[in-house]
């Protein structure tokens, strides 16, 4: 028996763990699971558990089904809302084919490939996403539980909610740094602290099943919606990064105006310039450019600053003058997103614009959303791709992306993506219905 397997049965015997989940992600960011019992964890550790890849979006198709799921023993932990008595543990899964070889469709091996690259650099990449969602009294519409605003204590009705998922959290090993009540009625934020980048996208899929699990066990809704409610914002996933050699920041200057480094300013230069083609990823869904509109706090603008909340790309302030916790935050993700593929492309984004050379253009310090069309081009501020289909156009003409994504990802992403748009196309809303109808 392997060492591995051995320690995984000998934590499932301390903890009376019966059942085993094998998880593992879709091409969308949707959580997928196996379930073993105790019994089977040796040959699932050492051989894997396979399994049909061509009901999984993006995996396969039927000629070609065959996949493998090996557990990455490190990821074992107990499921909190479950029973204690015959309990279930999680580990999260790679995906291989039968002949052994990494299957280039898996979310996680596309993070890992990125994590390599720039593992051969000498460095570490590290995030924390601060993650929002609503609470809705259920899945049929979006009554809040509240009326709540930023940073309230009176009136909020999710405490306690937040609280349980906290506590859930931690017990798997996932440090909280914050939590608190968001601008809009009903809206939450959970802050993950900062980690290693494979960590923290096997964390931010634990986060979103963990919020839903509690909120149901509550008899409630919560939702990663980007906007669900028209006049509110929406809800974002702001993704503070950091490279790091050793125990030194690689970002950061002291001597620089904005505490940035050379090689963290070039790495602000990549995000900015291939903004426009990974916002398919990062904001994958056509609701997503209901939240990336002007007047809602979500950039729509690639522009960066220190203090401007406004801008794409913000160097928090203050954080910049602590070499541990200066770091470059990017705004215009949502917690929708699949967040290996999320921190991938921002990682090769990044790495673009190191090596390249891009040059990082002068910071927008005034509210970007108050200037006119004609100031934004003389200062040569661009714009994020303002719909599903704008931004499928970026990504499919991006070698960023492709060479990040690989080719059996990037066209079936594309194809999906197109695919949703063209149903969009051909709806009819209500509001058009409502609007045009009496009149026409």
């Amino acid at each position: 028996m392997s060492e591995s397997a051995s320690y995984i049965l000998s934590a499932c015997r301390e903890n009376d763990v019966k059942f085993i989940r094998l998880w593992f992600t879709d091409i969308l960011g949707a959580l997928k699971s196996l379930q073993i019992t105790v019994e089977e964890v040796e040959k699932a550790v050492e051989e894997g558990v396979g399994f049909d890849g061509s009901s999984i979006e993006g995996f396969a198709r039927i000629d070609e089904s065959d996949m493998i799921a090996v557990p990455d023993p490190t990821t074992f932990q107990l499921v909190p809302w479950r029973p204690r008595e015959q309990g279930v543990a999680r580990m999260f899964c790679d995906i291989y084919r039968p002949d052994g070889e990494p299957f280039e469709g898996d979310p996680r091996r596309i993070l890992r490939n990125q994590l390599e690259r720039v593992q051969s650099l000498g460095y570490t990449f590290y995030v924390s996403p601060e993650m929002e969602y609503f609470y809705f009294k259920d899945s049929s519409g979006t009554q809040p539980l509240d009326q709540a605003s930023y940073f309230d204590q009176m009136g909020d009705a999710g405490t306690d909610l937040r609280r349980d998922t906290v506590l859930a959290l931690s017990s798997m090993g996932i440090e909280v740094e914050s939590s608190h009540h968001e601008v809009a009625p009903s809206q939450h934020e959970i802050v993950l602290r900062y980690t290693d980048a494979l960590t923290m996208a096997d964390n931010a899929m634990t986060y979103r099943l963990v919020v839903k699990e509690i909120a149901a066990a509550n008899g409630v809704y919560a939702s990663f919606m980007p906007k669900p409610l028209q006049d509110e914002n929406g809800s974002g996933m702001h993704v503070h990064q950091s490279l790091f050699k050793g125990e030194r920041n690689a970002f950061y200057d002291s001597t620089d105006p904005y505490h940035l480094s050379a090689l963290g300013k070039a790495y602000v230069a990549g995000l900015l310039h291939n903004s426009p083609s990974i916002t398919l990823i990062t904001n994958q869904w056509l609701n997503s450019y209901k939240r990336l509109q002007p007047g809602f706090e979500a950039p729509v603008y690639i522009s960066w600053a220190r203090r401007n909340r406004s801008d794409l790309v913000r160097i928090p302030e203050y954080a910049s003058a602590d070499e541990t916790h200066t770091r470059v935050e990017y705004r215009s993700p949502d917690p929708a997103c699949n967040p290996y593929f999320t921190f991938a492309v921002m990682l090769a984004a990044g790495l673009d614009g190191i090596e390249q050379e891009r040059q990082l253009p002068e910071p927008i310090e005034e509210n970007v959303f108050e200037m006119t069309r004609k100031e934004r081009e003389e200062r040569g501020i661009g714009t994020l791709p303002g719909n599903l289909s704008d931004a499928i156009d970026a990504a499919a003409n991006s070698s960023v992306i492709k060479d990040t994504l690989g080719t059996h990802v990037l066209e079936i992403l594309l194809k999906n993506k197109q695919a949703e748009w063209d149903r969009y196309q051909k709806h009819i809303s209500d509001f058009e219905l409502e609007e045009f109808l009496p009149k026409l």
